[in-house]
């Protein structure tokens, strides 16, 4: 069973202890967090003009419309304004930001119906983020661009945070995959054909929870929980922010959401920095997860 507290006072210790239980997160808009979700829509809409971006799928070419991401999403990714925004928010929240690092924030689109379904528009089926290299102490962090509904915002399926899935993480390896497959999203367009870990069994999908936060909401939840893209049935495309973030105390503790089923290798802990001043984790944590497959226990 899951609990979804709603701005909660709780203090970050005893959040992040709930987080690896399975509990998730909900806080309506932070200063810091409305801004952040205001600058990606001020970025969208440039890169959209003269449409509306959840709209802009109904008036091109789905190759031109990945073409506008391939060039909108890493210039997110880099804004200099992205980083502080993202610490005001930890700040806004409680988090201890000398102990939290976070990875670069990414700007996320699911279209509606078929239009396009792959690549950077990726629908992620079923899956946890642990069975692609993410540590067991790393929190999700996730907020919403434009309005969303239920029908197009991630499910999740708590039935699954303490049952194992069969899966096939043993193929996934960070190291390669940020050599080759990081580089091939521009031309996944119509088809996804990386290969990437999945369930390799029939899942129970119901019950499943949807949260629907208000635009720049934001919502906490562990690597370790699974969870899905819901299929879009609305006529507006979803723009969302993700990032991820992990406590250095934590990860020297060895504390987390419990390894269940993840069998790949390497750690995508060279991604994460230090929120206070951009430093990288230090060398010996990154080696000491990296050093060996992570192995189901």
């Amino acid at each position: 069973m899951a609990t979804v507290y709603v701005d909660t006072s709780m203090g970050d210790e005893d959040r992040r202890s709930k987080l690896y239980t399975g509990d998730l997160f909900t806080f309506s808009a932070t200063s810091s967090s409305a801004r952040l979700s205001a600058l990606a829509r001020e970025m969208s809409s440039e890169a959209f003009a003269p449409h509306d971006p959840p709209a802009a799928q109904d008036s091109m070419p789905a190759e031109d419309y990945a073409a506008i991401l391939a060039d909108l999403k890493p210039r997110f990714i880099h804004h200099p304004q992205c980083k502080e925004l993202i610490r005001g928010i930890f700040e806004d929240l409680g988090c201890e930001t000398e102990k939290t690092y976070f990875d670069v924030p990414r700007l996320r689109t699911m279209a509606h119906g078929q239009y396009m379904s792959a690549g950077l528009a990726y629908q992620f089926h079923p899956h946890r983020d642990t069975w692609f290299s993410a540590p067991f102490a790393q929190l999700n962090w996730w907020l919403p661009v434009y309005e969303i509904e239920s029908e197009n915002s991630m499910a999740f399926h708590p039935r699954y945070f303490d049952e194992a899935v069969k899966n096939s993480s043993s193929i996934y390896d960070y190291e390669e995959w940020t050599k080759t497959g990081r580089q091939q999203a521009a031309q996944q367009v119509k088809e996804e054909t990386r290969k990437q870990p999945e369930a390799q069994e029939a899942l129970e999908l119901d019950p499943q929870i949807r949260v629907v936060t208000p635009v720049g909401g934001v919502l906490i939840f562990s690597a370790a929980h699974l969870h899905s893209t819901v299929p879009n049935t609305t006529t507006r495309t979803r723009f969302s922010i993700d990032f991820r973030t992990v406590n250095i105390d934590d990860l020297r503790a060895g504390i987390g959401a419990r390894n269940i089923d993840s069998e790949c290798t390497g750690t995508t802990l060279e991604d994460f920095l230090r929120a206070t001043d951009l430093a990288p984790l230090p060398r010996d944590i990154i080696d000491a997860y990296g050093a060996t497959a992570v192995v189901a226990s």
